[in-house]
């Protein structure tokens, strides 16, 4: 066992008691990568008494967009994110620079995830021989993975699937690295996994008997939401359904593998829609939006089960913003999953509205928004003047925008307060990571260098200690 698995099995529940945490992907640290930013960034985190660093997934991305929730594998790591500084110093470059150690070590960690990797770098290599096009378009043997055709297409780039199976312990080397550093001063990290996947990935390729397809691996119907806050036509995402019997028929080990995967990587992990697992949005794959599709029953408490005892308890949160019935309530609550309150959703003027902050109670997370919402200070500033009554009769009095947003967030009963940095740096609009129902735009903030101040850390120190929130306390 490593040093990092070590720690990371005798760290406490994230939720057992009062914490602050900061929501900051790697590609908006300073560095874009898990470099010296990120381990500065984890030191600033610890002086400011924020003890858990929320993420999003880590998953390597589509050329056409940098979306972390439309990946080419749910279990492999962007090698975007590794540092190209840290590898050279560390003599990690190829396969013929390791050391006797460090080769032993690779060879041993490729063995252990093979049941992941090898469908991975196959799919990775046989996707850069077509031109990045879609796996359904490939001829009949490669699309179907073929034993026989995978193994004649790849017999000629042996040293490519190499450097792409050691780009994979090359990121998990360096993230283990950073989250023994974490966790050495108390710095816990909250993952992020997408219910869904994407359609032209390693995971639909390699198990296309787990999702609802055609004989051609085109999927059957589409996954999406319906109207909403966020978009008046509803969001159609696109990517496939599950064949939930399938999965329930293996005892739902697809499911088990991937969470365990997270769980390696992450102490605590965010199920993102997990409304889905009670019911998911089927678009038709014909339809011009997702405003035409229609509810279908999941496995629910089936999977459920399957997942918490696979994670552990209390290491899931459940994402459950959106259409949420009281079926989706019951089947998050029966779990022991934790739920979201994001404040910018609380103040409609409906005094039942569930994101109230007296709504709250221990079981819950509660940001002042999310990667999917405008900044703090953008919503602010859209607002008008009776909205902007509304928020502030819950505010403490003479406190200025974000921060009055962020005091109300971490004063919440919630265990878990988490505050996006942009909040914490009170940047407007033009800072915001992600906007629903677009396709430009999005995933490329990143923070200026010198940003993260002992000021501000200082600052949010207080605050955090203010409302009992420090680790220990």
């Amino acid at each position: 066992m490593t040093d990092a698995q070590e720690l990371h099995e005798a760290a406490p529940s994230p939720l057992g008691s009062r914490r602050a945490g900061v929501l900051l992907h790697v590609t908006s640290l300073p560095g874009g990568d898990l470099g010296r930013s990120a381990y500065e960034f984890v030191d600033w985190l610890a002086d400011a008494g924020a003890s858990v660093w929320q993420l999003l997934p880590l998953v390597p991305v589509h050329e056409d967009e940098a979306s972390p929730y439309n990946s080419l594998s749910a279990m492999a790591g962007n090698p975007l994110l590794i540092s190209a500084e840290l590898r050279r110093e560390h003599g990690l470059g190829t396969l013929a620079e390791l050391s006797a150690e460090q080769r032993s070590q690779h060879d041993a960690w490729c063995e252990q995830q093979a049941a992941w990797l090898e469908p991975y770098a196959e799919f990775t290599v046989l996707r850069e021989l077509h031109d990045r096009a879609p796996w359904t378009t490939w001829e009949p043997g490669l699309r179907d993975r073929e034993p026989a055709a995978v193994a004649e297409a790849l017999a000629p780039h042996a040293d490519r699937l190499d450097a792409v199976r050691l780009d994979q312990w090359v990121f998990d080397e360096q993230w283990r690295a950073l989250t023994t550093y974490a966790a050495e001063r108390g710095v816990l990290t909250f993952g992020d996994l997408p219910i869904f996947v994407a359609p032209d990935s390693a995971d639909v390729w390699a198990d296309r008997a787990m999702f609802r397809l055609d004989a051609e691996g085109r999927p059957t119907t589409v996954t999406g939401v319906p109207p909403d806050y966020f978009a008046a036509d509803g969001q159609r995402w696109n990517n496939p359904h599950y064949d939930w019997e399938a999965m329930a028929a293996d005892d739902f080990g697809w499911w088990r593998r991937r969470i365990a995967r997270q769980r390696e990587l992450f102490d605590l992990v965010r199920i993102d829609h997990f409304r889905g697992f009670e019911a998911a949005w089927h678009v038709p794959v014909d339809a011009p939006t997702a405003r035409d599709g229609a509810w279908v029953e999941g496995p629910g408490h089936e999977v459920l089960a399957a997942l918490v005892e696979t994670a552990g308890e209390g290491t899931l949160v459940a994402e459950d913003l959106g259409v949420i019935t009281p079926a989706v309530d019951e089947l998050r609550t029966s779990a022991g999953l934790p739920g979201m309150k994001v404040l910018q959703f609380a103040f409609d003027g409906g005094r039942g509205n569930p994101y109230l902050p007296r709504f709250h109670g221990e079981d819950s997370v509660v940001y002042t928004g999310t990667h999917d919402n405008d900044t703090t200070l953008g919503w602010w500033s859209e607002l008008d003047r009776n909205a902007r009554r509304r928020v502030r009769r819950h505010l403490p009095a003479g406190e200025p925008m974000p921060w009055a947003l962020v005091h109300l967030a971490l004063t919440s009963t919630a265990r878990l307060a988490v505050v996006p940095a942009q909040d914490l740096l009170s940047l407007g609009s033009e800072a915001r990571m992600n906007t629903p129902g677009t396709a430009t735009g999005n995933w490329g903030w990143r923070a200026e260098p010198g940003s993260f101040t002992p000021d501000l850390a200082a600052r949010l120190r207080s605050v955090v200690e203010e409302t009992d929130r420090l680790p220990g306390d």
